[in-house]
């Protein structure tokens, strides 16, 4: 009798130490994964990254306390909400004001604010927490997020700079919403979670809002649309930028030349879409005709902000003439600051191959702008970005032809669109069956971490070469 009860007293003993040491070691390989993959390849772990937070906010999408009916959500519904988010998109296949509940509105919140902190940014912090600490290597890629902004050491400060400039913005552009929807007559609470939303919203660029109407509504409405233009512009511009200004202020010699190309670009793209949006459509009777000159005015320079990455819209996008669709697609796919919430190619691409041209047209041996010279191996760079950005996008487009049926304009908008992670919409999203839905869903992914992903890539990974074929010039153009 004692031996049977030794006998079962001992596998008692037994199995949770063995349990113990089972989530041991599964803890261990995956810390010494994600150990492995920031030491080696930067992309991996953005995408590691990326791909764990969506799969996160996918699952609690898709149960039933995130939506308003009690119900589950189809897999590719929550699906792409969630890439929505995270990849500050702001494409929708379900109206968030009616679709989602309170706590399924605040998951896309807190996935807004998550995924705007940036690939490279989310794979340090991934790094930071599952190991403790960062490599050199995970270091070298935390700082090359940040445009080199400060020594090797001071990563881990970086990085909480990066969040508290995000906090702060966003708290500013909240308490200056919260009284305008109060002064509208809102209870004090719901005023608090559309100036929270809005803020979150606008600063990161993805363009969600919790009105089932949108912000048409407050159209003529400066103190609303004045905050949001601003935080979609100082979020367009990159935490680079941001802590530049915020150590040297508007000293331009002192800011470094990421920064003058950044800020240069941007006003010239804001101006010259603000100017071409208001001639295209001035007298067009569906959007802005019959409206007076200021308020065309705001209405072209709100379009303006807003095509580049912001994804709040005062027009219906259907109501636009063929032109200014034109001109939308091609501010999209330009986009905004490197490292920043913003989507696109990114405006130093263009601003490094419109320098190329130029000296290229002058007979120039070496590409110089204010003082310096750019790197051969950033221009391949910029060839790469913008070659990989317009292939997905074409793919994507012919799979959308195909899928849905609809005309080129519109599958041509939504691709851009979701592929810049803008948001503006011609309701194709919301007309797709599954698999366009799908499409949609990696095109945003990829369009959020692809060309990210490959210029730090190219940027890093450097290899070394012990001997250099002769030289041989082909014809071209």
């Amino acid at each position: 009798m004692s031996q049977s009860q030794s006998r079962s007293a001992s596998p008692a003993h037994w199995q949770p130490g063995q349990q113990e040491r089972e989530g041991l070691w599964i803890f261990t390989r995956a810390r010494d994964f994600i150990d492995n993959i920031a030491n080696t390849s930067p992309a991996r772990l953005a995408l590691v990254a990326f791909a764990s937070v969506i799969l996160l906010f996918t699952g609690l999408l898709s149960l039933p306390f995130s939506s308003a009916s009690g119900e589950p959500t189809p897999l590719h519904q929550a699906m792409f909400t969630a890439v929505s988010s995270v990849c500050v998109t702001g494409l929708t296949v379900v109206s968030t004001a009616t679709h989602w509940s309170f706590l399924g509105q605040l998951i896309i919140l807190v996935g807004i604010f998550v995924g705007g902190l940036g690939t490279l940014t989310l794979a340090s912090l991934l790094a930071l927490m599952v190991s403790k600490r960062l490599g050199v290597r995970g270091k070298l890629i935390a700082q090359e997020a940040m445009n080199n902004a400060g020594r090797l050491g001071e990563v881990g400060t970086l990085l909480r700079i990066v969040i508290v400039t995000s906090v702060v913005i966003e708290g500013a552009l909240a308490l200056a919403l919260i009284p305008r929807f109060m002064l509208l007559g809102e209870p004090f609470l719901q005023s608090v979670w559309h100036g929270v939303f809005y803020s979150i919203s606008s600063f990161n660029n993805a363009g969600f809002t919790p009105h089932s109407d949108g912000i048409v509504p407050y159209e003529t409405d400066l103190w609303i649309l004045i905050p949001l233009m601003l935080g979609v512009f100082l979020g367009s511009l990159g935490f680079p930028v941001v802590m530049v200004l915020q150590q040297n202020g508007l000293n331009w010699k002192k800011w470094n030349l990421h920064t003058k190309l950044t800020i240069q670009v941007s006003f010239i793209l804001l101006l010259a879409g603000t100017v071409l949006w208001a001639l295209m459509e001035w007298d067009n009777v569906r959007t802005i005709a019959h409206m007076d000159l200021g308020d065309k005015l705001i209405h072209s320079l709100f379009a303006s902000v807003m095509t580049r990455s912001g994804g709040f819209n005062l027009v219906d996008q259907n109501h636009m003439e063929s032109t200014t669709m034109l001109l939308t697609d091609a501010l999209m796919f330009a986009g905004g600051g490197s490292a920043s919430t913003a989507g696109g190619i990114k405006v130093t691409t263009i601003a490094v191959m419109f320098l190329a041209i130029v000296a290229e047209a002058r007979g120039d041996a070496d590409v110089k702008v204010y003082g310096r010279t750019i790197p051969q191996g950033t221009m391949r760079v910029a060839i790469s970005v913008i070659v990989a950005g317009a292939t997905l996008v074409s793919v994507a487009a012919f799979l959308l032809l195909s899928i849905s049926g609809a005309t080129l304009d519109r599958v041509l908008f939504e691709t851009i669109s979701a592929f810049a992670t803008v948001g503006l919409s011609t309701n194709l999203s919301a007309e797709l069956p599954p698999s366009g839905v799908y499409v949609l869903t990696a095109l945003m992914f990829a369009g959020r971490v692809g060309t990210v992903t490959l210029a730090a890539g190219l940027a890093l990974r450097q290899r070394s070469q012990l001997y250099h074929y002769p030289e041989e010039r082909p014809i071209i153009g």
